[in-house]
């Protein structure tokens, strides 16, 4: 197993940005599709951006051109570069394997909790 360490998180005032990002344990990492997931309160975890170990990436509609997805291997983390942030990104993210792609999860870290609010 590959432990997940997410960090970066915060409060910020909406049109704001943050920078997550997500340490995983083992080098091994570099061989698989990644992807961000978030779940605001009271709601389910839903994925938001991914990467391949290519680099290609994909963003949902609601973040697609303020959220940027990136990856450097040679230190097993994964970053996720938010700006332009909105109230409805208020949540815990967290990052794992693209299960569409790897067709499984690892165990969950413990997430970061992103507060947008004035």
């Amino acid at each position: 197993q590959v432990q997940l360490v997410e960090s970066g998180g915060g409060l910020v005032q909406p049109g704001g940005s943050l920078r997550l990002s997500c340490a995983a344990s083992r080098s091994i990492f570099r061989i698989y599709a990644m992807g961000w997931y978030r779940q605001p309160p009271g709601k389910q975890r839903d994925l938001v951006a991914t990467i391949t170990n290519g680099g290609s990436t994909n963003y949902v509609d609601s973040v697609k051109g303020r959220f940027t997805i990136s990856r450097d291997n040679a230190k097993n983390t994964v970053y996720l570069q938010m700006n332009s942030l909105k109230p409805e990104d208020t949540a815990v993210y967290y990052c794992n394997l693209d299960a569409a792609v790897e067709g499984r999860l690892w165990n969950w870290g413990q997430g970061t909790q992103v507060t947008v609010s004035s």
